[in-house]
């Protein structure tokens, strides 16, 4: 008898301890689960630049091309930004014309290919397998549409500015065209090119994997930025009128 009560006060010993076992674990997963939505909460309230919520990943549309700005996979990034690099080498520095070097691919190529399939019977190998290439026609077809929306949405806001209706657009559309005519005097248009694309295939790396130093110098700076910009509009923008009907409406009360 007495063995058996012991083996019962063993076993009730062994509930007890699981029980407890199970308040600490649960009471720690709450602990835990309250400290990740403390932490949610904190990197919510935390200043992101350009004002996002999302990753940067999903900030440049996620999937492919997402992939080759962020160098997810670091070959095809490598490849693209050398390869344009290369392109920029040949028509900058060794002052390459496009016509030519289209055509001296052309020729390398077809040569290459032709003295292959001809040796292919001699040296008895396979002849080269060349694929039929042919555009598609609904990428082709989106690529348009896309482009004649924005080209549609650039007319929409030239015809706006140019219709006088705000003055303040207009000014700040001719200082952003003279900055941009300044900076195409210092730089041809495939240099300018392939600085942007150096900028775009680096910026956001960089950003990606130092944004938590990057993130609150951008705020100290987007304060600054915000204070100057509210003196300069009083001072300045305040007494630009927005259309000239406002012009002439000061001028009659004066």
């Amino acid at each position: 008898m007495s063995d058996h009560e012991d083996h019962k006060a063993e076993s009730l010993m062994e509930k007890i301890t699981e029980k407890v076992h199970d308040l600490k674990n649960n009471s720690s997963s709450s602990s835990d689960s309250d400290d990740d939505n403390t932490i949610s909460a904190m990197k919510s309230k935390v200043f992101r630049l350009f004002g996002r919520e999302k990753p940067v990943h999903n900030v440049f549309g996620g999937g492919k091309p997402a992939d080759l700005l962020l160098w997810k996979d670091k070959k095809v990034s490598g490849g693209i930004l050398g390869g344009v690099t290369i392109i920029w080498f040949l028509f900058e520095v060794l002052e390459y014309h496009l016509l030519t070097l289209v055509c001296h691919s052309l020729i390398l190529a077809l040569a290459i290919l032709f003295l292959w399939s001809n040796a292919s019977t001699f040296i008895k190998k396979s002849p080269p397998k060349i694929p039929d290439v042919a555009i598609p026609e609904k990428p082709v077809m989106e690529i348009v549409s896309s482009l004649r929306i924005e080209i549609n949405r650039g007319l929409a806001a030239i015809h706006q500015i140019a219709s006088g209706k705000d003055l303040k657009k207009f000014l700040s559309v001719i200082a952003g065209l003279w900055f941009v005519s300044i900076i195409s005097n210092s730089f041809n248009f495939l240099t300018l090119a392939y600085i942007l694309l150096v900028l775009l295939f680096s910026v956001p790396v960089a950003y990606d994997k130092y944004e938590d130093k990057i993130d609150p110098l951008a705020e100290k700076a987007w304060i600054e930025i915000k204070k100057q910009y509210a003196v300069f509009d009083e001072k300045v923008l305040s007494k630009i009128p927005r259309s000239m009907k406002e012009l002439k409406d000061k001028k009659k009360k004066v």
